[in-house]
């Protein structure tokens, strides 16, 4: 997608800070930060959304929790926890159209979501 801001930030063509980067998937931190550690996961092939995934898209997603488990250690949140968020669709918030994690952690998560 020549449009799409993260693909953008994957190519090194819009700059970001990045926290992790393999074949599969780019973390970078999040402009706007909701919490302390606030970081978006994102598979490198460009998937615009949930209702895109296909069974061939199985490795990719699935590495995307492999990472997040990692940044989480990272980031030392694994241990008192860090919330992991997928929007999908205009109702849920989802701002751009490729899919993504929301890594947040570093304080207690308000409850009830939604």
């Amino acid at each position: 997608m020549t449009d799409c801001i993260f693909c953008k930030i994957i190519s090194g063509e819009i700059p970001s800070e990045k926290v992790y980067a393999d074949d599969l998937a780019t973390a970078f931190r999040d402009l706007h930060p909701v919490a302390s550690t606030h970081i978006l996961i994102v598979p490198n092939k460009h998937i615009p959304s949930v209702n895109e995934v296909t069974p061939d898209d199985e490795t990719n997603v699935g590495h995307l929790y492999t990472v997040a488990r990692q940044l989480a250690i990272q980031e030392g949140i694994h241990e008192k926890g860090y919330r992991l968020i997928v929007n999908t669709g205009p109702h849920a918030g989802q701002e751009i159209y490729h899919l993504h994690l929301h890594l947040i952690g570093g304080q207690k998560m308000r409850y009830p979501m939604g």
